[in-house]
């Protein structure tokens, strides 16, 4: 395996200021590549200008279309997002909306060409799109991404494709349902592919999410496959009330302190960075 085909990216880039910290330090000293944008998190406009002085950061837009903040206000988004302007945590029920509602179908494809017009404006290039808890396997979602990625010169997709070879082999016993939202990924890869965008051949993050300890992402670089593979991760430099919110439970300072681990940059042949 060549090492130089993977990929590390940090989800949830403007979220928090403590992210924010994350992003850059582990990008500056580590082997953080890349960042996903929240374009309307609290710490939106200080993660742009940390971009703009880390001109090697490659950044992409993470996709808010359930359990975050929005673009449009409550007035606009009242089919699908609550009082406070978020998107609530009810995926199941938002998945049925967006199928069997002609308005929060409307709404939600208003909204996320909102959030792509948000990054046009902040002057960033465009490096890639993906979105929270990978609502874009939803096939409505997914496909309005994708069309409204295209307009705004959308590149590159991710597809959370997690091979289950590779994480036995790492130790886990991977559920059906795992199992089966790999091979569900598919229709999404076929759909980026048709639209001419790139796509990784594998994604790591899914079974460890929030938790890309050290010690897991060198177990990791142990059985990668052969072709290029991203890992996202959700550092932070500390706790807040806000990443509480959003990911409870997650070991962000872990996750941090794994981009920027010695031992973690040998294994994946990042030394010397």
């Amino acid at each position: 395996m060549n090492r130089g085909d993977v990929t590390f990216t940090a989800d949830d880039f403007g979220l928090s200021l403590t992210i924010n910290d994350a992003v850059e330090d582990a990008h500056r000293r580590g082997v953080l590549d890349a960042a996903s944008l929240v374009v309307a998190g609290a710490a939106a406009a200080d993660a742009v200008a940390r971009a703009k002085r880390l001109p090697g950061l490659r950044v992409g837009l993470h996709i808010v279309a359930v359990e975050g903040p929005c673009v449009l206000s409550p007035a606009e988004l009242a089919a699908i997002a609550g009082p406070d302007g978020w998107l609530p945590s009810r995926q199941v029920k938002l998945a049925f909306d967006y199928v069997l509602s002609r308005r929060a179908r409307w709404q939600i494809a208003r909204e996320i060409r909102a959030q792509f017009s948000a990054f046009a404006a902040t002057g960033l290039r465009l490096g890639h799109a993906d979105a929270h808890k990978h609502m874009h396997l939803h096939p409505v979602v997914g496909r309005i991404l994708i069309a409204a990625g295209k307009e705004f010169g959308l590149t590159q997709l991710r597809v959370p494709a997690e091979p289950s070879r590779v994480m036995r082999v790492c130790g886990e016993r991977l559920s059906f349902g795992e199992r089966a939202l790999y091979s569900w990924t598919g229709w999404l890869r076929a759909a980026a592919a048709r639209a001419g965008l790139r796509t990784t051949e594998h994604c790591f993050g899914l079974r460890w999410s929030g938790h890309m300890t050290a010690e897991r992402l060198i177990r990791l670089a142990r059985h990668l496959p052969s072709g290029s593979s991203e890992i996202y991760l959700h550092p932070a430099t500390s706790g807040d009330s806000e990443l509480r919110r959003w990911m409870p439970g997650y070991e962000h300072e872990a996750e941090y302190r794994a981009l920027i681990d010695a031992d973690v940059a040998r294994a994946f042949g990042r030394a010397g960075k």
